[in-house]
């Protein structure tokens, strides 16, 4: 058998707990599959008396994270404490030292991905990432190996377990947008600052992975529409629900004549599509390819195990010698541009409108001259006569109103937003979410 893999851990929080679980628990498991034993010697964390779930041998415990990157005794550096800095130092500083790299940094891929790749190539090493996108679903191994035959011509995403665990518990429990937060917190799928998840930050850095696979093109969420559910209110997924769509916050990447569009917004998906299935802590990727067709990609997305399974397996794929063979032919982040991406001003699709409004005469008639006159057509209108408090004391009573358009540009919405604040029926805020028709 073959000399062990020597592994050092960069952090020992929550997914990277998981990741020492499954190899200090599971050595003969991991030895079988790797083909060689897989042994942990070196661990760095912020803090050396604190209590963790699994028991690391004091003796390979630090607080010095670069001295685990450069270390001797370690072949492969596994960074799992996220952000920018300073994992970009930790990683350059292994690929440097003759180290392979596996990581679950989407933040850190998204935006160094490039000069990250490049010193990988230049060093002879690898970096393998399966955990940066999606969880426990293996779709980077998927999009890099077993659709290489394709020209993938669009990617629809549920991207952000915590998200999706939060409007599945609003949708099926009614539950308060803070309610459903606060449990997304206590079951371990968000963060004690939920904003990278809830704005939608997340799914969109790893939209932008996932756009480096499919389409070879490097772009990062400041280019394209970001949204996040933290505007959705409980009625807005009843009113959805009644209109036969399910909102789920999607990670949109697709060839339209040529011009590559991506947006990372809370969509109203059609009941019947798998992705408007998709509930709890989970993710789906549905990708079309001109050979294939449509092809869907789900598994927990959220959660401590989900991820440090992905861990382990680029661990076992660096073991065994995969990601050494893989990684010079994915031809990421390079420097040639093959599509241009859509201006976000030109991107066409349907909208969901949804105010609140004074129950009294003209009113949706002044919001309709405002749409028709930015050139959004309207396809239908939905009031509830169910009526809330108005907010100021002898002023008309306040209702729900909502409105589904025909298809309409970014631009034309945006000049048409400027007028719907100013109207004085509107009371603020009011939403507007995309519509998608795709069935399947």
């Amino acid at each position: 058998m073959s000399k062990p893999l020597r592994v050092g851990l960069i952090g020992l929080g929550t997914v990277a707990s998981g990741v020492a679980q499954i190899l200090l628990r599971h050595r003969d498991r991991t030895r079988e599959r790797a083909g060689r034993d897989v042994e942990i010697t070196r661990v760095a964390v912020r803090d050396l008396s604190k209590s963790r779930d699994v028991e690391i041998p004091s003796d390979i415990l630090t607080t010095d994270a670069m001295s685990v990157a450069t270390a001797a005794d370690v072949d492969v550096v596994i960074e799992l404490i996220g952000g920018i800095s300073p994992a970009k130092e930790l990683v350059e500083a292994a690929l440097n030292h003759g180290k392979d790299v596996v990581t679950a940094n989407k933040a850190l891929l998204c935006e160094h991905g490039d000069t990250l790749f490049a010193l990988a190539r230049e060093t002879g090493r690898c970096i393998a990432f399966e955990a940066a996108v999606a969880g426990g679903c293996p779709i980077i191994a998927a999009m890099s190996q077993s659709m290489t035959g394709n020209q993938i011509t669009s990617l629809a995403a549920i991207l952000n377990g915590t998200s999706n665990f939060i409007l599945t518990q609003m949708l099926h429990n009614d539950a308060s947008y803070d309610d459903a937060v606060q449990e997304a917190q206590e079951c371990g799928y968000a963060e004690a600052d939920p904003s990278m998840d809830v704005k939608g930050t997340d799914a969109a850095q790893k939209l932008g992975i996932l756009t480096q696979l499919a389409f070879g093109e490097r772009i990062s969420p400041d280019q394209f529409p970001v949204q996040g559910i933290d505007e959705l209110e409980l009625e807005d997924l009843h009113f959805a629900d009644e209109l036969g769509y399910a909102v789920k916050l999607l990670a949109t990447a697709k060839l339209v004549n040529g011009h590559l569009e991506l947006h990372t917004q809370p969509t109203l998906i059609r009941k019947e599509r798998p992705l408007a299935q998709v509930d709890g802590p989970y993710n789906m990727i549905e990708i079309t390819g001109d050979a294939v067709g449509k092809a869907w990609f789900s598994a927990m997305g959220a959660g401590q195990m989900a991820t440090a399974s992905a861990v382990v397996a680029d661990i076992i794929d660096v073991a065994v010698g995969r990601a050494a063979i893989t990684f010079p032919h994915l031809n990421l982040w390079q420097t040639e541009e093959k599509f241009q991406l859509q201006k976000s001003e030109d991107i066409e699709r349907r909208y969901y409108f949804r105010f609140h409004v004074e129950d009294r005469p003209h009113v949706i008639a002044d919001i309709a001259d405002v749409l028709g006159r930015n050139g959004i057509s309207l396809s239908s209108v939905m009031q509830k006569e169910a009526q809330i408090e108005s907010p100021k004391a002898g002023e008309p009573p306040v209702v729900p109103l909502v409105f589904m358009t025909h298809n309409a540009t970014e631009g034309q919405l945006r000049a048409a937003a400027i007028e719907l604040d100013s109207l004085d029926c509107v009371q603020p805020p009011w939403l507007c979410l995309p519509v998608s028709d795709d069935q399947a």
